[in-house]
């Protein structure tokens, strides 16, 4: 029977914006940009946190606020009903200051390389290791170190799917999960590619399949029906469900149905075992809220496509796109991050496994006209190690959140955890050399076995904002490792360098 397909069409074609962009004169880098980073270095000091709905914004004035996991597939806490729709944006101030910002007023190469220098040479680093730091008003790289190469990211890699699901569907997008009547009273519960959608009793601001079971139980009453036949169609994502690592405990199998993530414990983030079959547990458990609600269901749900002729009965939505990529972000979630980068796939029709989604992922980000030499996007979360970046694409990637004329973009800069305070920096930025960050660097990390790496702004001396990316293989101590790239990050939260 066909497959009802839902399609993200709410902005323009990548040909469209392509051709768009190219008739504008915009170039990677652009000097209309130059008014960005004295904005945002100003908003994101200000704002103290993610804009997601977990509180974020207060974690400063209180780290008990900071989320205890700090690794893997940490989610931390759920968002709170009435969150915000999508990240703030402020193109009127953005437009009131007029070309007051030039390039001339970044730091200098020179004094940069001066500060970086002996601290590139800290055995720690591992064998490899590559540098680009850049002004993000005007997107010129300050300084860099084999920053076109390309090299393992880990978690970094999320930058790039952030940036290409919010490009691709827009910041206030949400993914529906559904149910639908077909003939002989058959119930199907239709997926939307949704991953934090809860079967728990408090939803906590996500899409509950309790209250889509008793939306649909009403429908059913209204229209007669007191028993039905259940099916689960989660055939919007296709291919291997299991990532290429197999069964682990940082990922769930990657289907467009799941509850909870599929964790077989209450727990909300951090590493845990993982159903085998997601989408037929959820199914299950959705029997058992409608059964509570007074609809009868025969026999065990099945997994089957719905049906072309069916009628709409309920339906739930998940938080904005702009949250799930903040809180992607802010913990690191990989069942999150894999999600999006199949909805980008959804986006431009293609099929929605591991090598459509990336191949979605690269078109998108060359419709961004972003430096993609030697990129290869084998997963969304970073997790395989066939995944390639370079250090210049990242900083790219967060010039063009930072660009006044992409606010559906910011949410890839407002995620990026704050040093000390919040997400898998909460619990860094804590020793000498490395205090003069706290607050000030906003990063994403990426830890694989032997490979370390470092990405985000940070807001330097004079209160100019920077992008920065550390990348490095090789690396036998993790633990330092990461001290070493903290103290890159805050000697350019401490430098005044021109």
């Amino acid at each position: 029977m066909p497959e009802l397909k839902p399609r993200l069409r709410p902005w323009p074609s990548l040909k469209q914006r392509a051709a768009s962009l190219s008739g504008r004169g915009h170039l990677p880098f652009t000097a209309a940009a130059a008014v960005a980073g004295l904005v945002l270095s100003a908003v994101l000091v200000a704002a103290g946190g993610p804009w997601d709905s977990t509180g974020q914004r207060k974690a400063e004035s209180a780290r008990a606020a900071a989320e205890e996991g700090a690794g893997g597939a940490d989610h931390g806490r759920r968002p709170a009903p009435g969150g915000p729709h999508s990240a703030p944006s402020a193109p009127p101030v953005l437009d009131s200051l007029g070309a007051s910002a030039h390039a001339a007023d970044a730091p200098a190469g020179r004094r940069l390389a001066e500060v970086l220098k002996p601290l590139l040479s800290d055995r720690a680093l591992g064998e490899r290791r590559a540098v680009s730091v850049t002004d993000a008003g005007s997107g010129r790289e300050l300084y860099g170190k084999d920053a076109g190469a390309a090299f393992t990211p880990a978690s970094t890699i999320k930058i790039a799917t952030g940036t290409a699901v919010l490009s691709a569907a827009g910041p206030d997008h949400r993914l529906r999960t559904r149910t639908v009547l077909g003939p002989g009273s058959r119930v199907t519960l239709v997926g939307g590619g949704d991953p934090t959608l809860t079967a728990r009793p408090r939803a906590e601001g996500n899409a509950s399949l309790r209250t889509l079971a008793a939306a649909t139980a009403k429908e059913l009453r209204r229209r007669g029906v007191g028993k039905a036949e259940l099916a689960y169609d989660a055939s919007l994502f296709r291919g291997e469900r299991l990532h290429p690592i197999g069964r682990n405990e940082n990922l769930a199998p990657v289907t467009a149905l799941m509850a909870d993530q599929g964790r077989l414990d209450d727990s909300t983030g951090g590493t845990a075992e993982r159903a085998e079959d997601p989408a037929a547990d959820a199914a299950r458990a959705f029997a058992g809220f409608l059964r509570a609600e007074g609809v009868e269901t025969r026999g065990k749900p099945a997994g089957k496509r719905a049906p072309k002729k069916s009628e709409p009965l309920a339906s739930v939505s998940s938080p904005p796109l702009s949250a799930l990529v903040e809180r992607m972000l802010t913990h690191s979630d990989n069942d999150i991050a894999e999600a999006l980068a199949r909805q980008v796939a959804v986006a431009a029709d293609r099929p929605a496994d591991f090598a459509g989604a990336g191949k979605a992922v690269r078109a998108e980000l060359a419709a961004l006209q972003l430096p993609l030499g030697g990129a290869r996007f084998a997963d969304g979360s970073g997790l395989d190690r066939a995944d390639r970046l370079s250090a210049k694409l990242l900083t790219a990637l967060l010039t063009r959140a930072a660009d006044p004329d992409r606010p559906g973009l910011r949410p890839v800069l407002t995620g990026l955890p704050v040093a000390a305070f919040t997400g898998t920096l909460a619990h860094r930025y804590d020793k000498e050399g490395q205090r003069q960050g706290t607050g000030l660097v906003r990063a994403k990390t990426g830890t694989l076995t032997g490979v370390n790496t470092l990405a985000g702004s940070v807001v330097d001396r004079e209160g100019r904002l920077l992008v920065f990316a550390f990348m490095t293989s090789g690396s036998t101590a993790p633990g330092e490792t990461q001290a070493a790239m903290d103290r890159m990050a805050s000697a350019l939260a401490d430098c005044g360098c021109r």
